[in-house]
């Protein structure tokens, strides 16, 4: 099975601060457990910086504009939000992280390869189309999706968001367009406030909600019975994933009680829909996950599913 692991270096320069959680070992992290034996078929390649063509099918210049121009000196940050913060290497680091989404999509839908994970950060599906929010800059998932419908043609692309936090910044880009689909389980009550199953777009948005303390079978009923039954009414062109691992027991930053195995099985049926709908188009990007060692072999364990391990 042809994957490729996409990442960039400089997504390490990005740094909101020693007491951060979205700091650069996590990124460290994901890469050391993606240097196991197991892993010696992905193909590898640099993350190249998105165009501000590619971001701005999703954010107004006026917004990339700014974000690009805030490059606080070496060893200092700007606060964007109480949560959001940018430092002299955050600029490049966003430019990265969407510009790894958006070759993945080209490696993907031209058949190089069969499924892509890009290992970058910040990640992406808080920030709003004029709004940085929940420690994200770019949309990078919404930004992936309009790169495959400019770049490619495709008239159908579905979301899956299974990050704890909701994508609050990737439905507001397509809460009105019913050529994508989105679905998102996520913990609720919790950040952002978002995420209710009443918010359902124009038909094209599916949430479930699980409350705090659910589990693995929680969160496996509510794919199978519901946002996996609906990926299969909606019949996609390319799938491309919100891979957030912030679900996991071991993380600090919210409360439902998922493994591993439960990371494994959902990536398994993401796979076998991708296979049966869209030649197993499959293009991943790691958005939360904030235990170093959950994530980690979480990540692992999602990356080895994408290679059919």
């Amino acid at each position: 099975m042809s994957v490729l692991l996409l990442s960039h270096r400089a997504c390490l320069d990005h740094d909101a601060g020693s007491d951060h959680p979205e700091c650069p070992e996590r990124l460290r992290a994901v890469l050391r457990a993606l240097e196991h034996p197991d892993f010696l078929l992905l193909q590898r390649d640099e993350a190249p910086p998105a165009s501000a063509e590619q971001l701005t099918r999703v954010h107004p210049a006026e917004y990339v504009d700014a974000i690009l121009g805030i490059r606080p000196a070496p060893g200092h940050r700007f606060a964007l939000d109480p949560d959001t913060w940018m430092s002299h290497g955050s600029a490049e680091a966003a430019l990265r992280a969407a510009g790894a989404a958006v070759q993945a999509v080209d490696e993907v839908a031209t058949g190089r390869v069969r499924r892509a994970f890009c290992a970058t950060r910040p990640p992406g599906h808080h920030a709003e189309p004029g709004k940085p929010m929940g420690f994200c800059l770019f949309a990078n998932a919404a930004v992936a999706v309009r790169h495959a419908q400019a770049a490619h043609g495709l008239s159908r692309v579905a979301v899956l968001d299974f990050d704890v936090h909701h994508g609050n910044g990737t439905q507001a880009v397509f809460e009105r367009d019913a050529s994508v689909l989105f679905l998102s389980s996520h913990q609720s009550p919790c950040y952002p406030g978002t995420g209710s199953p009443r918010e359902t777009g124009v038909g094209n948005i599916v949430n479930a909600t699980l409350p705090p303390g659910a589990d693995g079978a929680a969160f496996r009923a509510a794919w199978a019975e519901t946002l996996l039954p609906a990926l299969d009414a909606f019949r996609p062109e390319m799938i491309i994933v919100s891979a957030g691992f912030d679900a996991h027991a071991a993380d600090p930053l919210a409360q439902l009680r998922l493994r591993e195995a439960d990371f494994a099985w959902l990536t398994a049926e993401i796979c076998d829909a991708a296979d049966r709908m869209c030649g197993g188009r499959v293009v991943s990007l790691l958005e939360g996950g904030y235990d170093l060692d959950a994530l980690a072999s979480s990540a692992a364990t999602h990356v080895r599913g994408l290679m059919g391990l």
